[in-house]
């Protein structure tokens, strides 16, 4: 997939006309990175920002005793570190690949000149900054007041809205990050994360083998996550 084909699938260039990515196309670099591998760190000076074109990474906080919160995990399609036009100039916190992929490379430079030069650019800035403040004002509100069954429901529909496969009548899906990772992303520790998927488990609602997750109510998972049913019915399996 060339540098046009992946902007079209990001949010931030929505709306776009041809003439217009390929004016953004032409500033970009593309960027391998292996698995495990550093995108920055926290505190490296923010000369740019990207958009995830093929692979996983998460944005993490390590603590000064080592204990790491992951604060978002970005998919292929979603743009990260915005805030290299803001703040102090300097990344807020670490971007690590939790599998091998490639992601676009925005020079801050270059972009403020686009920004300049076409309000759109600003708008969908703007919009994308304001969807990715109103996710991380959600996952504030289910840190303080969800509890783990509800946070980890929550989680179980997005992923499944996002990367579920149905056979034979049934919904499978794969966990996109390690149990120890996923407890960090809820705000809990791994042994409560197992006791949840335990409970889940012995209720009916899901089977979990390794890190395929069988979903049997998805009726059930909305209700503990607060949502309303889903929309194809409220029973599956």
């Amino acid at each position: 997939m060339d540098n046009k084909e992946s902007l079209k699938k990001s949010l931030l260039f929505s709306g776009l006309d041809d003439g217009n990515l390929e004016e953004v196309a032409a500033i970009v670099s593309r960027r391998s990175f292996a698995k495990g591998e550093t995108l920055f760190a926290e505190g490296d000076t923010a000369n740019g920002f990207y958009l995830l074109a093929a692979g996983s990474m998460k944005l993490c906080k390590v603590s000064p005793d080592g204990k790491e919160k992951v604060l978002h995990f970005v998919h292929p399609g979603e743009t990260f570190a915005e805030a290299a036009f803001f703040g102090d100039g300097r990344y807020p916190a670490e971007a690590r690949a939790l599998e091998k992929g490639e992601a676009l490379f925005f020079p801050r430079e270059a972009f403020m000149g686009l920004l300049e030069r076409n309000p759109r650019f600003s708008l969908n800035l703007i919009v994308s900054l304001s969807l990715l403040l109103r996710r991380f004002a959600r996952q504030i509100e289910e840190l303080s007041f969800a509890e783990v069954p509800a946070r980890l429901a929550t989680y179980l529909i997005e992923l499944a809205e996002r990367k579920s496969t149905s056979f034979q009548g049934k919904t499978y899906l794969d966990l996109d990050m390690k149990k120890g990772e996923l407890a960090s992303r809820l705000g809990t520790v791994s042994e409560t994360l197992s006791r949840t998927f335990r409970k889940l488990k012995e209720e009916g609602i899901i089977d979990v083998e390794g890190s395929r997750v069988l979903i049997h109510r998805m009726d059930r998972l909305h209700a503990l996550a607060g949502r309303p049913p889903a929309a194809n019915g409220a029973k599956m399996g």
